[in-house]
């Protein structure tokens, strides 16, 4: 957590579903107040019954609404919240959003901003966590994407291996290659995922790691 421990009196909960409810409930047993925000289509949605505040934050689309960054931060700031606490998805891992918390004299409940940006990309925090002595599966995540050069490190790397799409997640951009005549198409199946945009495969940062084999 971006603070240290400490009780707050209340908090906004910038999310909505089962999540929102949950941390309803466990600010509850703390004696903690809760304020929920919620789009236009939720407006009857169970976590806004259980909060002891629940204020309309836009249109019924998440873009509309629990992506708005700037509105959510009025809102904690304009109803007496001292955190906020952003659940998983949406604004959870916006680093910027976490910044903008912090700044405004809100504590954030999750990672500071500097680790959001730290451990963000898959290269990165394997280099990170290598240059700290941490034990990593063996792989490429050099800045260097010529397919010709990915080529020779998967044959360096040895197969099975996995290709991961730097900043990827949830899954995405992943593919298991298990022979040397696998690796161009799976290469090419990899979305080219940058910080925030598209970028060409040639600059977004894919990894190589080593996969392990199924049992059989």
């Amino acid at each position: 957590m971006s603070t240290t421990a400490r009780m707050f009196k209340r908090i906004l909960i910038a999310n909505r579903g089962e999540i929102a409810c949950r941390i309803i409930r466990s600010c509850r047993k703390l004696g903690i107040e809760t304020v929920a925000v919620y789009s236009q289509a939720d407006a009857a949605a169970q976590h806004v019954r259980q909060a002891d505040l629940a204020l309309p934050i836009g249109g019924p689309r998440p873009q509309d609404s629990y992506l708005r960054g700037a509105a959510i931060l009025d809102a904690a700031r304009a109803n007496g919240a001292e955190a906020i606490h952003p659940g998983y998805g949406f604004l959870s891992e916006n680093a910027d959003f976490a910044e903008a918390v912090e700044r405004a004299g809100l504590a954030f409940i999750g990672p500071r901003a500097a680790s959001m940006r730290a451990m963000g990309s898959k290269a990165g925090a394997k280099d990170l966590m290598a240059a700290h002595g941490v034990p990593v599966v063996p792989g490429y995540t050099g800045t260097d994407q010529d397919p010709a050069l990915l080529a020779r490190e998967a044959e360096r790397i040895g197969f099975p291996l996995m290709i991961k799409a730097a900043h990827g997640g949830g899954g995405k951009g992943m593919r298991i290659v298990r022979a040397t005549g696998e690796f161009a198409q799976a290469l090419g199946l990899v979305p080219a995922r940058g910080a925030g945009r598209l970028r060409q495969r040639a600059r977004a940062a894919g990894a190589l790691h080593r996969a392990s084999a199924p049992h059989r």
